[in-house]
């Protein structure tokens, strides 16, 4: 059964984009040492991705080739992708996905992208884990790491470290209830 985990950076205020939808705060820490944290060894054990509408078309816009290439890409929307841009699959039942995810036994699921659809995950105890990067940047609004949605959650905090220029890697485990 794969386990289906987060991998997400925020700001020290809870931020994941800001104001403009933009990730440039994030990419001025390309480079920095997070040892065996590293996204390039995380995704090495990631076979599926699992993004939202908005994630996907933020990536597909972007000038470099296709990062994803070799993984089974799921776009969770409830509208066509014209012309995509890359070999991907699309869904629109949350629950009905949740399911297929869990059937899957050839490596992890990542939840990629913005807290909307992680979210939807913790709600339906479907997230087994995240890993959050906080990087000390306050940007003053933007995007939320998690939206608001009156849901509650206790997760159990795994481990904490101290990375490179000021980040702090929080990990911790949802309870399994799915």
């Amino acid at each position: 059964m794969a386990r289906i985990l987060g991998y997400i950076a925020t700001s020290l205020d809870g931020m994941i984009a800001d104001r403009n939808d933009n990730l440039d705060w994030l990419f001025a820490y390309d480079g920095m040492d997070l040892g065996e944290y590293d996204y390039n060894k995380f995704i090495k054990r990631i076979q599926t991705l699992v993004m939202g509408r908005a994630t996907y078309d933020f990536v597909a816009r972007q000038p470099s080739e296709w990062p994803y290439h070799g993984k089974r890409v799921i776009v969770v929307t409830s509208r066509p992708i014209d012309n995509p841009v890359a070999d991907i699959d699309v869904r629109s039942d949350v629950d009905a996905l949740i399911a297929e995810l869990r059937a899957f036994d050839d490596g992890d699921v990542w939840m990629l992208g913005g807290g909307k659809l992680q979210m939807a995950f913790i709600e339906r105890g479907a997230l087994d884990e995240i890993e959050i990067y906080v990087m000390p940047e306050i940007l003053g609004g933007g995007k939320p790491l998690f939206p608001q949605t009156g849901f509650r959650s206790s997760p159990t905090l795994i481990s904490t470290q101290m990375l490179d220029r000021g980040c702090v890697r929080l990990h911790y485990r949802f309870s399994p209830t799915c």
